[in-house]
């Protein structure tokens, strides 16, 4: 194996050599540099584990990968994170890699029983065609954009997220990520009814998900037949009335999102005062990592700490760094985020090269209340991860390696 890592540590110093003279020699810039080489290992070594259409998900308790086939919401983001993977190292190998795990989604593109098509296809063929502008990608994003968009109901105002039997019109906060899909379709296919049901789902969401604390539910059910509240509840959290950390990122990153497409300053101030929740929260630990739930019991115990949840964290970060270029005053947001990609990638949190089932970070939790991928890694955490890096980078104004 350290052989295998020599080659790849090699032929990144190669690509590397790209950075401007001025961020080579800039030492608030090394963590950046090593993390970038643990993710171009990383990366490599698991599309030449992994198979198309069985992607890396999490990791099971006895160790194995758990994988994700193509009806599972996560299935993404693995090709997302090998096409960031590209972006950040050159890497013409990692693109070919990411080329292959995409098209191998295509029947995802027949799938309507759920609000996840965003993750499941924007993630992975909406990166394949930002990147490459290969049209290729292009039907399957169409299918899934117009089977998104018929999951809205204009009484409800809303995208209705799951098909179980035992809500009546169930919207999580989850679904915010979503809209960034039918955003892009509405300018790419000249559907504005799209852009319209993805500004009328953000602000039904910022009537009734919300508290006045600007922390989220994660659930609201609705009647399907008068569009009235019935229930605000949880499918994640510890209580119905907690703070799921997940969720409160998944609102950040979606409010910023939701300006960036729209200028509509309503959007804009809901991100911002989410933001201020999260940066001000008590039980916010000091590396900025939250733990899954604001409000469990042990959340600041330093002898028993609530498990972390590291995906949290990435999307929080990724989200910030938007919200950083939307405002006048946003070294607030990008100072706190870079706070953050530090944590990430650090030994706590960042895996070393060959470990972690070629997973990136560490210690995310999935699902707790159902004993799902508690402290394991997730792919959706090293694609977040992944994404806001790369922000930062541009931010920062970092040149990107040369494509080798």
């Amino acid at each position: 194996m350290k052989k295998t890592f020599n080659l790849f540590f090699t032929a990144f110093l190669i690509t590397f050599s790209s950075f401007s003279q001025t961020n080579q020699n800039d030492p608030s810039l090394d963590w950046l540099k090593k993390t970038s080489e643990v993710i171009h290992y990383q990366l490599s070594k698991a599309a030449e584990t992994y198979k198309p259409g069985k992607n890396p998900r999490s990791t099971n308790p006895d160790g194995t990968v758990r994988l994700a086939g193509l009806t599972d919401w996560t299935t993404g983001f693995f090709p997302g994170s090998l096409w960031y993977g590209y972006e950040l190292t050159g890497d013409k190998k990692l693109a070919q890699d990411a080329q292959k795990f995409t098209l191998a989604l295509d029947s995802i593109r027949h799938i309507k029983n759920t609000h996840d098509l965003g993750f499941m296809l924007y993630c992975s063929y909406g990166n394949a065609y930002r990147i490459t502008g290969d049209k290729t990608y292009l039907p399957a994003l169409a299918d899934g954009a117009q089977n998104l968009y018929a999951r809205f109901s204009p009484t409800v105002g809303a995208i209705r997220s799951w098909d179980f039997a035992w809500w009546h019109y169930p919207v999580i906060i989850d679904n915010m990520m979503n809209l960034e899909y039918l955003y892009w379709g509405a300018n790419q296919f000249n559907k504005p009814e799209y852009a319209n049901a993805a500004n009328s789902h953000a602000l039904t969401t910022i009537k009734n998900h919300f508290r006045k604390d600007y922390s989220s539910y994660h659930l609201v059910d609705y009647d399907p037949k008068t569009g009235k509240v019935l229930r605000k509840a949880t499918h994640q959290g510890v209580t119905d009335d907690s703070a799921w950390a997940r969720g409160q990122a998944w609102g950040l990153y979606g409010y910023a999102m939701c300006y960036a497409n729209t200028k509509n300053q309503k959007f804009l101030q809901q991100a911002e005062n989410i933001a201020s929740f999260i940066m001000n929260h008590p039980r916010m630990p000091k590396d900025k990592v939250p733990v899954w739930d604001f409000d469990v019991h042990n959340a600041m115990d330093t002898d028993e700490l609530a498990p972390r949840d590291a995906s949290a964290a990435a999307v929080i970060a990724s989200g910030l760094l938007d919200l950083s270029t939307q405002v006048k005053d946003g070294k607030k947001y990008f100072d706190y985020a870079e706070e953050i990609l530090k944590s990430l990638s650090s030994e706590a949190y960042l895996a070393k090269p060959g470990e972690n089932n070629y997973f990136l970070l560490k210690h995310s939790v999935g699902a707790f209340l159902y004993n799902s991928e508690i402290d394991t890694p997730l792919d959706y955490a090293d694609y977040y991860y992944l994404e806001a890096l790369k922000r930062y980078a541009e931010i920062k104004k970092i040149d990107f390696p040369e494509k080798s």
